[in-house]
């Protein structure tokens, strides 16, 4: 039940709002007593910080699963950022402004485990790519694999990139290009500039 309950508040948190949805329309939702929810979660802050604790493992998961697709580093990113500006697409809301916002303790523990995985993530991403010569050699792994997190980061920062300017695909699509352009040797570029032409054709 409690698994349940996290899953289906996390459906509600991120449709609907963190602030706006209740423990009450989370126990009509289910159709269960709000006494049961209160069993497993004594405030709505825990249940909250249990539901973006779910979707952030669920999407580093998904992260996961592209990584092991073995795809070449450059391919691994695209494939990686259009994953995420599918799932952002879908939210009506925006979770990282609503929790950095209402629940500012919550959205400081997402970031550290978001720059715990993503870290790794890069990291190796950058190593592999340097390996097979996508990527220069004369990269300072540990600082890129930093600004990366960092610059993502700022594309979430509406007074910077105002929603009604920039959306969110033009912004991931703008970033990953400047990133990879930055890092990429001729072998990469050549790369990249045949798979946007493919992208830009379908």
């Amino acid at each position: 039940m409690k698994d349940k309950i996290i899953i289906k508040s996390s459906e509600l948190f991120l449709n609907l709002g963190f602030k706006s949805v209740t423990m009450d329309d989370i126990a009509n939702e289910m159709g269960i007593s709000k006494k049961t929810i209160y069993n497993y979660f004594d405030t709505k802050t825990k249940l909250i910080e249990a539901a973006a604790i779910y979707k952030f493992e669920c999407i580093s998961m998904s992260i996961n699963d592209i990584v092991c697709l073995n795809a070449n580093p450059v391919e691994e990113l695209i494939k990686i950022k259009e994953f995420i500006s599918s799932y952002m697409s879908n939210l009506k809301e925006s979770p990282d402004f609503q929790l950095k916002k209402y629940y500012p303790r919550i959205h400081n523990l997402l970031r550290k485990k978001q720059f715990e995985v993503m870290q790794d993530c890069v990291t190796d991403n950058l190593n592999r790519g340097i390996l097979v010569g996508l990527y220069r050699k004369d990269l300072d792994v540990d600082f890129i694999s930093r600004i990366y997190f960092s610059s993502l980061g700022a594309l979430k920062d509406e007074d910077v990139f105002p929603v009604k300017q920039f959306n969110l695909k033009q912004l991931l699509d703008n970033y990953l290009e400047y990133h990879l352009r930055g890092i990429c040797t001729p072998l990469g570029l050549d790369f990249l500039n045949k798979k946007n032409t493919t992208i830009n054709n379908e």
